[in-house]
């Protein structure tokens, strides 16, 4: 709430200008002036909070809604309120997915609960990312009108800095239209290991290439290359370091992904790939779920515990030797317990939300994880909202009041360098001009087109002149296909040609785990009675077939290639992005941003931690048709 009343000193009676009375005492102080630097606002609001409020500060939530893990239409404001204003949380993510004016009144309406706790402390929204086609929950989100681009692998495919960072400005207005200020984003992992379900969201295989796309994304939502703006999104980097290198792509959500294993010299390419996230000055760092092993750091061997609770990780080779002084936020629910239920579910007891990743500490309280945690470097506590553990660290001692203070204050200066102590409220009506504007969109589905990468085209099948050809389609929009001018028929055997969009292949091996079945593990390798194979035998059969297959992760299309006419690899694309590559409408101009193996017996012999390392692969790293 405003105040209009006017100070010249200690008088109301005199002051030249509004300000913001956020602790209520009808005096402009210190951190409420707008005109004081922020090295002193941030002093004397410090000096204002109790040990409590500095402790809900730490904490940064999943909002709370319907859904699960916070997921639905409205937030829960019944338990939102408590936790703001008793609990005193000031940071929380949004999974949300509404329209853009509705999203904005929401993050409007959690922002006067706090305007009106004791001192007023804005709240910083964060969100995984939300301009792109995957969405998994726990690590990533679809819907609410935003611009839909490729995925960051298809940003690798292009090679172009500019364009990555010019997505972050587009994406950036947007956050901001509906009241989002930190992205939970980009991955700067490096993707070694083909199997892996998050090889999707990261900038591929090469470290100089991920760590040039992570600066200018990094870049782009920060709103310049020092470091975040008054009107940046503060970006998070994840995850620190070596979470690519997943033996079998065994992902550390969960129990049975608990370790990576690298060696030195692998490490290194790992920790390069951050390279470009120091130098564009990333807001946040977050440290990855597993346990690091295989690794020496000043000779000695790191601690068995994952990253989030490593000091050599994060105190060391993070603060000291790369120099970085932004917040470091762990990954959600390393202080949870994982109960039987977690590290083994079945049919009858699958995992549900029994979710927690206290890789190496298993054995600790959580009391003593948050000590651990905060003393190895952590600042602030993803997806926890109960204070009592760490209250109960720093009052026993294993905490100091000094490193609580420190870590506070990295969260605040955000708050203050986004501008939120001022204003952290948004124009719903202006969001929902903002957000999915045409001319946003128009430069998103350019760059789904553009993004593609040509891998065969036999006999010039592409481009394919559409106007009256009788085309039979699998999983392709007949609207789209129509509006090219082809024919649909229902038979291949009546077709001129074929056009099918299918996935790299896939299983769900462990689909009782809550994260495993939400992703894509195990083989890459199309095998007979795979419905998408299954369609692509039957076109080839028929007709001359052109397949667009999407990479989330490398296939292994050995017994693909040679059968079909036209294969072009995707990242993220509409129908009619697909379909324009394909008549010659728009040129795919992208490169594979890892290399695709020859087969699953060279997947199975490769060293998760090396990228690009298989036997004989079938298309190389920057492979595209000549």
């Amino acid at each position: 709430m405003l105040a209009s009343v006017c100070v010249a000193g200690p008088s109301l009676a005199d002051a030249p200008k509004a300000f913001r009375d956020l602790n209520h005492n009808g005096r402009l102080d210190p951190y409420e002036d707008t005109k004081q630097p922020i090295d002193a606002r941030l002093d004397d609001l410090i000096a204002r909070m109790t040990i409590e409020e500095k402790v809900g500060t730490l904490l940064h939530m999943s909002g709370s809604a319907a859904g699960a893990l916070g997921t639905g239409r409205a937030y829960d404001m019944a338990k939102m309120i408590p936790a703001i204003t008793k609990t005193h949380i000031t940071s929380f993510i949004t999974r949300l997915a509404v329209p853009p004016a509705e999203m904005a009144a929401q993050n409007n309406a959690v922002q006067r609960v706090a305007e009106g706790a004791r001192l007023g402390i804005p709240i910083t929204i964060s969100t995984d990312p939300r301009n792109h086609f995957q969405a998994v929950l726990g690590a990533s989100t679809a819907g609410g009108g935003f611009s839909v681009w490729p995925e960051t692998l298809g940003f690798a495919a292009l090679r172009d800095p500019a364009r990555v960072r010019r997505f972050g400005d587009i994406a950036r207005s947007e956050y901001r239209a509906v009241g989002i200020h930190m992205a939970l984003s980009p991955q700067a992992d490096l993707a070694s290991e083909p199997r892996w379900p998050r090889v999707t969201a990261t900038f591929g295989s090469d470290p100089a290439l991920v760590s040039k796309m992570v600066g200018a994304y990094v870049e782009g939502f920060q709103g310049g290359a020092n470091g975040v703006t008054r009107g940046g999104v503060a970006t998070v980097v994840k995850h620190w370091v070596g979470y690519g290198a997943e033996p079998e792509g065994f992902d550390g959500h969960n129990a049975y992904g608990s370790v990576a294993k690298l060696d030195n010299a692998s490490f290194a390419r790992h920790v390069a790939a951050f390279d470009g996230a120091f130098a564009a000055k990333a807001a946040g760092i977050m440290p990855t779920y597993p346990v690091i092993t295989g690794v020496t750091l000043n000779g000695k061997p790191l601690e068995a515990v994952g990253a989030g609770f490593n000091a050599e990780l994060i105190d060391g080779l993070l603060r000291k030797e790369k120099h970085f002084g932004g917040l470091v936020v762990s990954d959600w629910a390393i202080t949870n317990d994982c109960p039987e239920q977690c590290r083994a579910p079945t049919e009858q007891k699958p995992q549900g939300v029994a979710i927690g990743m206290p890789w190496g500490v298993e054995s600790l309280t959580v009391e003593q994880r948050f000590a651990k945690g905060i003393n190895a470097g952590i600042d602030q506590f993803g997806g926890v909202a109960e204070p009592e553990p760490l209250l109960a660290a720093v009052k026993d001692g294993s905490v100091s009041v000094a490193r609580i203070d420190a870590a506070v204050a990295r969260v605040l200066r955000l708050k203050f360098e986004l501008g939120l102590f001022d204003n952290p409220y948004v124009d719903a009506n202006a969001a929902a001009r903002i957000v999915g504007d045409p001319s946003h969109i128009r430069e998103a589905e350019a760059a789904q087109r553009d993004a593609q990468v040509l891998l065969e085209n036999r006999d010039a099948m592409l481009p394919i002149r559409a106007r009256g050809k009788r085309v039979w389609l699998y999983r392709v929009d007949p609207a789209a296909a129509r509006a090219k001018g082809f024919v649909i028929v229902d038979d291949p055997r009546q077709a001129d040609l074929a056009i099918l969009r299918v996935d790299a292949p896939s299983e769900k091996l462990h689909p009782y785990a809550f994260f495993g079945s939400r992703q894509n593990e195990g083989r890459l390798d199309f095998h007979d009675g795979d419905k998408d194979y299954e369609a692509i035998k039957r076109a080839t059969a028929a007709v001359p077939t052109a397949v667009a297959i999407n990479l989330d992760r490398p296939a292994v299309l050995t017994n693909v290639r040679g059968t079909v006419r036209a294969l072009v690899a995707t990242f993220g694309a509409s129908d009619a992005a697909v379909l324009d590559v394909m008549t010659g409408a728009a040129a795919a101009k992208g490169r594979l941003p890892f290399e695709l193996p020859s087969s699953m017996a060279a997947v199975a012999t490769q060293n998760p931690a090396v990228p690009d390392d298989s036997a004989a692969p079938l298309y190389p790293f920057g492979y595209r048709h000549p």
